[in-house]
């Protein structure tokens, strides 16, 4: 029951998805090709909505699940990995038509071919885990 309300915001979270056309394969192919301002006009929300949370958090008016504070920790240093790592990121999302995120989504829509990019995405995942001390971060 205590995480009746993750499951909650999930599904909710899934359905403005859906709505909002944001897990839509051509809505994504536009933003590459910069056809359509649609996408941006999403992301741009979700970062404003993230500065804008994240610094009402660090003036504690939110708290944690458990009623403790929420620490922001400090940026680490170090363009060059956000660039390299925001690359990969973005050759995926162009590659897979989806960012992380919608995966679970997309599946529950009924693309159950989505199974292969989110096996390959916990493969990758598990195989980042065991090399990672090796990585220069």
């Amino acid at each position: 029951m205590k995480h009746l309300k993750f499951l909650l915001v999930g599904i909710f979270f899934g359905i403005v998805l859906v709505k909002s056309e944001a897990v839509s394969w051509y809505r994504i192919y536009e933003m590459f090709r910069f056809q359509s301002f649609h996408m941006y006009g999403i992301i741009g929300s979700a970062v404003f909505l993230g500065i804008l949370f994240i610094q009402l958090s660090k003036r504690s008016f939110f708290k944690s699940i458990d009623g403790a504070s929420i620490f922001v920790p400090l940026k680490e240093r170090g363009f060059t990995r956000y660039i390299v790592g925001g690359s990969l990121f973005g050759l995926g999302w162009a590659m897979i038509g989806a960012c992380p995120g919608p995966l679970y989504v997309l599946l529950g829509t009924g693309l159950y071919t989505i199974i292969i990019v989110i096996v390959a995405a916990i493969i990758g995942t598990f195989i980042y885990g065991l090399i990672k001390d090796k990585l220069p971060h």
